[in-house]
């Protein structure tokens, strides 16, 4: 196996790289790397190994679309080429042109989404999303007065990264405990999430807890918004496969000998947030209703992607 490949997938899977944007652009880096790499002249091995490093990659974390979607954008007319030679190039092309275009987004989005925020506001987010982020610290740039509550975000602690990435731009930034989120929603104007993957029908699978945000938005009449690229949406979901919801190992949560054998441990990487609590999703494409996720997506994805 490829070294770069399997290290790559060792750091998504042991989370040293995290964030479905990040994910994303490792996985289309990494299948890039390989075709660079690779020495030899035997198309159909080429492709066999080309399939077995794909594999490693996407096993790395199965849940994640974003990461599904940048190592397919990136084999896209690779069974085409009629070389080894033509078939690296198709890969290192598109391998670049998806980090291109995934950073693009990022910009885009915080562009778009810091018009969002108005001078005085306070925003709530939730784990460390660098489009969530990149929102907020443009409308910072931009002059605007606002202040920001950071869940932790157990039992990774992403929200750790969060608060210092914010506090380095010189955004006025608390951290509180994902307990607390009902607390200060009496407080906050706007609630600025990520995404991990957004559905065919609008709804959001995030951080576990994301949707206890969703809900405590609601009741108080505060306004959510879901800053997510377009590849973050799922094309499997448009023939109605289900996102699977990762469990992580128990020793996130608690050490050896803490609590007795007899107690089970549940814990979950994401939940789900229905569409109906989504105020708006913020994309490089421009803001979208839930609802329209379906149309931008088979714009977006088209017949040949859809039958991967």
């Amino acid at each position: 196996m490829d070294r770069t490949v399997q290290e790559t997938a060792d750091r998504i899977r042991d989370m040293t790289i995290r964030g479905a944007g990040r994910i994303a652009r490792a996985g289309a880096s990494a299948i890039g790397d390989f075709a660079k790499g690779y020495q030899g002249n035997d198309l159909g091995r080429f492709l066999d190994e080309l399939d077995q490093a794909s594999r490693v990659l996407l096993d790395s974390r199965p849940t994640a679309v974003s990461l599904w979607n940048g190592v397919h954008a990136t084999l896209k007319g690779v069974h085409d080429a009629g070389s080894v030679d033509e078939a690296r190039e198709v890969l290192i092309s598109n391998s670049d042109d998806f980090v291109k275009r995934s950073l693009e987004a990022v910009e885009i989005i915080s562009r778009i989404g810091a018009k969002r925020v108005q001078d005085g506001d306070t925003i709530l987010t939730h784990c460390n999303s660098s489009v969530a982020t990149g929102v907020i610290k443009e409308a910072h740039r931009q002059g605007k007065d606002i202040r920001v509550f950071a869940t932790e975000s157990r039992p990774w602690r992403q929200g750790i990264l969060t608060v210092n990435d914010l506090a380095s731009a010189g955004v006025d930034t608390t951290l509180i405990i994902d307990s607390a989120v009902r607390s200060v929603m009496k407080k906050v104007d706007k609630v600025f999430v990520g995404a991990d993957t957004v559905t065919s029908h609008g709804a959001l699978v995030n951080k576990i807890g994301t949707s206890q945000l969703a809900l405590a938005a609601h009741e108080a009449r505060v306004q959510f918004y879901v800053c997510s690229e377009t590849y973050k949406f799922s094309p499997m979901t448009l023939f109605g496969d289900m996102v699977t919801i990762e469990e992580r190992d128990i020793s996130e949560v608690v050490s050896p000998g803490e609590i007795p054998e007899s107690v089970k441990v549940f814990n979950p990487v994401f939940d789900s947030t229905p569409a109906r609590y989504i105020d708006s999703i913020i994309t490089e494409l421009g803001m979208i209703a839930p609802g329209s996720v379906y149309d931008v997506m088979v714009r977006q994805f088209g017949p040949d992607v859809l039958k991967e």
